[in-house]
């Protein structure tokens, strides 16, 4: 696997997104999970990326117990600021608070059990707190040796340029593939005059564009039964989409995740995909990603055919709390 650099941290060309291990994809087990951290390992993956609120914690505590005896090879990003109340299973709400991010990375570091955090991200900015005053704070946790870099994600370009005036971040996280090609508009610019790396979570369309959903039929606790994407009507729009990235995998002789995947990758030195699954086979599929080179005429013709704004419906809904902050923080 070829490495790469977000600022001065170096990954692996490709990470691995544990979310889905925990909760928001249909059925979870442990112990496949943890096989496939495993595989990633042998794989040569070094970038493991988890957040505090999946499984409300579960996820952290799962990636801890994958990670602790190979903790010298790899980087654990995690994330902070997105609040879930246990008497509310479906609300979300933001926290960017000092006292908050020093509280959650106290609890991070004890779920991980580790004793710093390789990169810590700000998961969405809170739009009353402004943002010099949560990255201050995070600045503190470096200081202090329990961070090494600091993320942020799902910001808009004047809010990272803000956040990177109070100490320097390292990697800004975004949705970003053939079907989300927003970032490139004024997000990805910023990164680049700055020096931020950029690392693209759902590379994949949390699963559209490989191909494998025909019909929008998923457990009760799926979310994507309350993304617009995947509403009957919009679902069967888009099916157009998947198909064309099948049939242009199908001419290179890779898998649509496949291609997907070294679209992204195409796109620069500094960035870094970070395809979620659950399960061993998919690790191995995307990992194989890393070594396909894509020719100028096989870019030229995925770039025609996806062009911004291609995908029938928003990517989030109207009320969805885990939303990027569209108002800046004050």
């Amino acid at each position: 696997m070829q490495h790469r650099h977000l600022n001065d941290l170096d990954v692996s060309a490709l990470g691995l997104g544990c979310m889905s291990m925990s909760e928001f994809y249909g059925p979870t087990d442990e112990a496949v999970a943890l096989k496939a951290i495993d595989r990633a390992i042998s794989l040569g993956i070094t970038f493991f990326d988890t957040a505090d609120m999946y499984g409300s914690g579960a996820n952290e505590l799962l990636v801890g117990r994958g990670l602790r005896s190979r903790r010298q090879q790899v980087v654990i990003a995690t994330k902070f600021g997105i609040v879930r109340d246990p008497a509310r299973p479906a609300w979300r709400g933001f926290n960017g608070t000092p006292a908050y991010a020093r509280a959650c990375c106290d609890a991070s570091l004890a779920r991980l059990g580790v004793d710093h955090i390789d990169l810590y991200y700000l998961h969405r900015a809170d739009p009353t707190i402004p943002i010099e005053e949560t990255v201050g704070a995070m600045s503190d946790l470096v200081s202090a040796g329990k961070v090494r870099y600091l993320g942020l994600s799902e910001v808009s370009a004047d809010t990272l340029r803000r956040a990177n005036e109070v100490h320097q971040i390292t990697a800004l996280q975004s949705e970003y593939s053939l079907w989300t090609r927003d970032p490139e508009e004024s997000v990805l610019p910023a990164c680049r005059d700055l020096g931020v790396g950029f690392v693209p979570f759902a590379p994949l369309g949390r699963g559209f564009l490989t191909g494998k959903l025909t019909e929008p039929n998923f457990d009760a606790d799926d979310f994507r039964n309350s993304n617009p994407r995947f509403e009957a009507d919009n679902f069967r729009r888009n099916q157009q989409l998947a198909q064309l990235v099948q049939s242009l995998a199908a001419a290179r002789g890779c898998t649509a995740a496949q291609l997907c995947l070294a679209w992204l990758l195409s796109r620069g030195p500094d960035i870094v995909p970070i395809p979620g699954t659950k399960r061993p086979e998919r690790v191995e599929e995307n990992a194989a990603a890393a070594a396909i080179q894509l020719t100028p005429d096989e870019l030229a013709e995925i770039d025609q055919a996806f062009p911004l704004g291609v995908a029938a419906g928003a990517r989030y809904g109207a009320n969805a709390a885990t939303a990027p902050t569209t108002t800046p923080a004050r």
